[in-house]
């Protein structure tokens, strides 16, 4: 089958819980020849699969290797990616339309995102679309009660991966900041917002949906690391009652 007739769906599944793919991501991955997932090159089955299996048999998914954890050795990680990106291109040659399931939402810090363009550059004329998804974010609100914006707030979103000294700088500016990607860096999360005084209303979440979930208020925040896929919502201060941003 030549580039012209192929589809890449990205789909986003979610956080975790597989009550949060929305109908039209369900729909997308049960009409595709083939749903990919990614693994870690560790092998072990990653939120995504577990989503998916809820879905579509297991027959019909095929695992792709994507060193997702590898941050230090970057010529590795390139091999990794060229690697999948290989398998990916075989599989929409051979079946034409390819779902690839990717956590939260396909156009916020996917995997996703890279795929598509090393498969734009191997199968010329291949239409690339996505579905969205419910974010950590949004759940993690649900699930705790942070109310995300109101009014005319700002909403800033980080990864910590990029360093807590940008989460500081979010937190002493205005409106509601959510962090993601911070499990490694719990001690300096916390000093950040103590030192910007958004301790108190703040709240962190892992595992949302999961059997292992684990909410609580940021002054929970210990010394040792959280789960790598921790999200933090630090609401906006609040004054001035019912509508007060508007």
């Amino acid at each position: 089958m030549s580039g012209s007739g192929s589809r890449l769906i990205g789909v986003g599944v979610g956080p975790g819980d597989p009550e949060l793919v929305t109908v039209k991501g369900v729909n997308a991955l049960r009409r595709a020849d083939v749903v990919v997932v990614p693994v870690m090159d560790t092998g072990e089955r990653g939120r995504a699969e577990a989503t998916v299996l809820h879905y579509v048999p297991e027959d019909r998914v095929v695992r792709v290797v994507f060193a997702l954890n590898e941050r230090t050795d970057r010529a590795r990680r390139e091999a990794a990616w060229d690697a999948a990106g290989e398998r990916v291109a075989e599989l929409l040659r051979e079946r034409g339309t390819v779902a690839f399931a990717t956590i939260g939402d396909p156009n916020v810090y996917s995997t996703f995102t890279y795929l598509a363009q090393t498969i734009e550059g191997l199968v010329p004329g291949v239409a690339v679309e996505t579905v969205p998804g419910i974010t950590a974010m949004q759940d993690l609100a649900a699930r705790s009660g942070a109310v995300l914006t109101e009014g005319t707030e700002p909403l800033t979103l980080v990864p910590v991966t990029a360093g807590a000294a940008v989460l500081k700088d979010a937190l002493a500016g205005p409106g509601t900041v959510v962090a993601y990607k911070f499990g490694r860096l719990a001690h300096e999360v916390a000093a950040a917002l103590r030192e910007t005084g958004r301790t108190e209303d703040a709240v962190w979440g892992s595992a949302l949906g999961l059997p292992e979930e684990s909410i609580r208020g940021a002054g929970e925040l210990g010394d040792g690391p959280l789960p790598y896929l921790s999200t933090l919502i630090a609401p906006a201060r609040r004054e001035g009652g019912r509508g007060g941003k508007l």
